[in-house]
């Protein structure tokens, strides 16, 4: 029986084509000879990679409590932006308001085929422009 199955197994390694086992290494790195377009996409990734591993690194550094001030800072955010974008774009939107929050102003219009928003940072003086244009419901 054994037999049977080590020569059944044979025929099956004979049989089998040996051009779908051939492999060919293709570099994909510019320096080795790759393709010369992958150097920009091969920088960006090892650019956003270094910047994790900073951030990595530099958050392990901060203690628990700095952390959680951290995370909290950024959920009350978060929140304070989800408001803004309801009084923007809610159920009742409001057609122009004013928001003040820390050093910081957004102003909207809302002109019934776009929002004109100014957020104005008190603390650098930078004001910066964003025109959302808005979707037509007829």
């Amino acid at each position: 029986m054994r037999r049977e199955f080590i020569l059944a197994g044979v025929l099956v390694l004979l049989s089998c084509d040996t051009s779908v086992a051939d492999l060919i290494y293709r570099p994909i790195n510019p320096s080795f000879g790759g393709e010369p377009f992958n150097s920009a996409h091969l920088l960006n990734l090892a650019t956003a990679q270094k910047q994790f591993k900073e951030h990595e690194e530099s958050s392990s550094s901060q203690s628990t409590s700095e952390r959680f001030i951290a995370m909290l800072q950024s959920r009350l955010y978060s929140s304070l932006a989800g408001q803004v974008a309801d009084a923007i774009f809610g159920e009742d939107a409001q057609p122009s308001g004013t928001i003040v929050f820390d050093n910081q102003q957004i102003t909207f219009i809302n002109t019934g085929t776009q929002i004109q928003m100014t957020v104005t940072d008190f603390s650098t003086g930078k004001v910066t422009n964003i025109t959302i244009p808005t979707l037509s419901t007829e």
